[in-house]
């Protein structure tokens, strides 16, 4: 089984990413432990409420030099929600609040005109191939709930039209990000955690070939 890491940093809420993920096969734990979150093939960044609080409980928890390790070991890497939030310099709910600062840009808020937060099913406007988006049947439907999201740029792989292009799905290299919930996102939704576990399986396989733990084979 494919050793997946939920980080763990005391926000609530956490446990849904993990049961999607199990529900698919992987072996994913919702951990603080810094050694098996370092062993696993891959990790998971959730996240839900608000930017500042995210950011200082995953501060506080040491979890976000651990996230910041594997982003840069290029491990395969999901943040979701505001998860995804996180990897942005800052967003403008919590201005004083600084981000991990991995992803060009900042968090802005939805533009004026729409209900914030928006908080609906939506589709997906893919931009260019992505191995986040494969298997996917048209239209690709998925959920989201937020009042902030990211500022375009060439790391989108997929925006939704809410009073314009917002964006909604992210990818450079290993680093996956998605502004809605995939793990709410029914089939679509399990289609691209699916995706993800098939990346950091084929991830661990490059890296230790003909090598692997009893449980990963």
């Amino acid at each position: 089984m494919t050793l997946i890491a939920v980080l763990d940093y005391g926000i609530g809420n956490l446990r849904s990413a993990q049961k999607a993920l199990q529900h698919l096969g992987a072996d994913a734990r919702l951990t603080a432990d810094p050694g098996f979150i370092r062993d696993a093939a891959g990790v998971v960044l959730p996240g839900v409420g608000a930017f500042g609080r995210c950011m200082e409980e995953l501060r506080a928890s040491g979890m976000d030099e651990l996230a910041l390790e594997a982003i840069e070991a290029d491990r395969p890497f999901m943040g979701i929600c505001v998860g995804m939030q996180m990897l942005y310099k800052g967003s403008e709910e919590t201005p004083d609040v600084a981000g991990l600062g991995v992803l060009a840009g900042r968090v802005r808020r939805l533009p004026e005109g729409v209900k914030r937060p928006q908080m609906q099913w939506n589709v997906l406007d893919q931009r260019r191939p992505s191995p986040m988006l494969e298997g996917l049947a048209e239209p690709i439907w998925v959920y989201f709930v937020h009042s902030y999201a990211a500022e375009l740029s060439d790391d989108v792989v997929a925006t939704c039209d809410y009073g314009g292009p917002v964006t909604a799905a992210v990818v450079r290299h290993n680093l996956w990000a998605t502004q809605f919930h995939p793990e709410k996102s029914a089939a679509s939704g399990l289609q691209i955690l699916t995706n993800f576990v098939a990346l950091a399986a084929a991830a661990r396989s490059a890296a230790r070939p003909g090598v692997g733990r009893p449980d990963e084979r």
